[in-house]
Formats: structure tokens, sequence, C-alpha cells
């Protein structure tokens, strides 16, 4: 992690990331129902069938893309965060890939959403198990 800004010298790249982090996946998870919805219909219904593997999968794509993009999902860039890994550089594809896996994963068993969310909550980088497995950090985006 030499190169994610030091939280202690640096508190500003970490301040209310939890909290905001919290409204990006609001607004992700909102956004792939939307977009979910949008396929149902677009199926006359039939998507309904399997609407569980069409969450998963919509929501899947739509993360590692968004992430792979800009380092950061809509919901993300909303809330004015941003992904760096621990060069400090951007999410590339593989990141952006690993990252959405680790998170599916953690969402998939909640005992690790709820480490997950503590160690957010408690580490110095607001990390989650994902993010301190990768190395990566959510942190504010710089005013442009």
């Amino acid at each position: 992690m030499d190169h994610l800004p030091d939280p202690d010298r640096q508190p500003q790249f970490y301040a209310s990331v939890p909290a905001k982090r919290l409204v990006a996946w609001v607004v992700d998870t909102l956004l792939i129902v939307l977009i979910s919805l949008g396929v149902v219909l677009a199926t006359a219904f039939v998507g309904l069938l399997i609407w569980p593997l069409l969450y998963l999968t919509i929501g899947f794509a739509y993360r590692v893309v968004t992430l792979a993009n800009r380092s950061a999902t809509l919901g993300m860039r909303f809330a004015g965060i941003e992904f760096r890994t621990a060069s400090g550089s951007r999410f590339d594809m593989g990141h952006a890939l690993l990252h959405t896996t680790g998170f599916t994963l953690s969402v998939a068993v909640p005992i690790l959403q709820v480490i997950s969310v503590v160690m957010m909550l408690t580490g110095p980088r607001a990390q989650g198990l994902t993010d301190l497995f990768l190395g990566t950090a959510a942190l504010n985006r710089r005013s442009t």
C-alpha cells in the first residue's frame, strides 16, 4: 500500500468513505434492479422465471464494466468516491473482475459481509475484506 494516501497524514481521502460506500451501494442496487426490470419487460416477463440469476448476472456485469471504465460504479461516482489499487492507479479490467468477484462472494456469505462492513467502519483506510485481500481502497475523489 505504498502508493495509497496515508490515513494519518491525509485523512481527507478516507473521510466519510464508509457512509459514501453505503450511498453508492443503494444507488447501484436501484440501477441494477431497474436494468433487470427492463430486461424482464424486454423478454415479455420470461425473465421473471430466472430473476435471481438475471439480477446476479446483470449486477456482476454492471460492476465489472463500470469499475473497469472509471474505477467507480455509477453509485460511487454519485457519492464522490473511487477505487485505487495498491500502486495508486485506477482499476483495470483485471482488478474490476477480481473486486467484483470478491464483492459477490462476500454478499453471498452474510458473515463475510458483516466482517467486511465492520472492517470498513473501524479500519484506518475503510477497507472491506476484498479491499484488504487485493490491497485496494475506496478514496474520496479529488475535486477537479
